[in-house]
């Protein structure tokens, strides 16, 4: 795959902005590993829209949802060879490429509410994060939201120790390794585009998302249970390719800048009606049964998640695991 991506990221040398404006309008190649019926989906959509509209068509953005152009492990390598201009991974996928410090995001139960989000995405927390991914190749532009992640799998999901045992699909974190292993379950590193046929075929048991994100690959209809445990979050970052976004002229990045900031706004604003609406129509297709823990069940579920911070310490630091706790006031214990 990597000479593959080599050839595609010579190939767009010859795309650079200051050519494309003497040859035709400034092309943005914006892949993404979800559905285009989801809430960054639709935020992809409304940047298209926006950034076509306030360029007056000197920049034409075309979206690639689905895993269409690049899977989880590609598409970082595609951004920063220049195969790619934009992307919106997850927070999660930056600590395979050495931005560990991301996966604070991954901790379990440490964002409370959205509110307690955007006191750490707009602060200054979130700003120190994101300047550390210009020293590989790409900035950052915003902070998109999904929403809560709930677990399903072919049997309810209520204690700790449902989860023995059992193989968990899980994005490339350590954390999210380390949480399923606190619950004696074995965590597997998959792409998201792979998920549903795992689960059909029982490759991996049981999984954790967004209720957006379970009913747009149709996860319900090959998981019988679903736990709103609402254990973690799941956001994105949308990066751009960092020479392609410097050479943009002025104006044009100007204009590009505000549409990504207004598209921020509606994808933040439409997440949580999204994964609303979902849920309504998983529990619609009467495939999948809804399981509403008890208070003592998610007490419980939080004192077995629990050691998973002082195992991420020594990786991530205990002061940024401090500060994301202080800005976000999420309960540990």
């Amino acid at each position: 795959m990597r000479s593959w991506l080599v050839a595609a990221a010579a190939a767009a040398i010859f795309a650079v902005p200051g050519a494309a404006m003497a040859q035709g309008p400034i092309v943005i190649k914006f892949s993404h590993v979800v559905a285009a019926d989801t809430p960054k989906g639709k935020g992809a959509e409304k940047f298209k829209e926006l950034a076509e509209k306030y360029t007056n068509g000197k920049v034409k953005v075309e979206v690639y949802p689905n895993s269409t152009l690049y899977k989880d492990k590609e598409e970082l390598e595609a951004l920063q060879l220049g195969a790619v201009q934009m992307l919106a991974p997850s927070n999660s996928k930056f600590g395979p490429i050495g931005i560990k410090e991301f996966e604070v995001f991954d901790l379990p139960y440490i964002l409370p509410t959205r509110v307690a989000l955007r006191k750490v995405t707009d602060g200054e927390l979130g700003k120190r994060l994101l300047k550390l991914l210009e020293p590989k190749g790409m900035v950052g532009l915003a902070y998109w939201d999904n929403g809560f992640k709930e677990m399903t799998a072919n049997k309810p999901l209520r204690k700790p120790e449902d989860f023995k045992g059992l193989k968990f699909r899980i994005q490339s974190s350590k954390v999210l390794e380390a949480q399923f292993r606190a619950l004696g379950a074995i965590p597997q590193v998959m792409a998201f585009s792979e998920v549903y046929q795992a689960l059909q075929t029982g490759v991996v048991d049981g999984q954790e998302n967004t209720a957006s994100n379970i009913y747009s690959q149709k996860m319900h209809e090959v998981q019988k249970f679903m736990t709103m445990t609402n254990n973690g979050y799941i956001g994105y970052v949308v990066v751009v390719n960092k020479k392609f976004w410097d050479d943009l002229p002025a104006d044009i990045r100007a204009q590009v800048q505000k549409a990504m900031d207004e598209a921020t706004v509606y994808t933040n604003n439409i997440s949580k009606s999204e994964n609303d609406t979902a849920l309504e129509d998983i529990k619609k297709a009467s495939t999948t049964t809804i399981v509403i823990p008890t208070a003592e069940e998610n007490a419980a579920m939080r004192k077995a998640m629990m050691p998973v911070y002082q195992d991420m310490y020594s990786r991530l630091g205990k002061p940024i695991i401090d500060e994301f706790l202080k800005e976000a006031g999420g309960v540990t214990n």
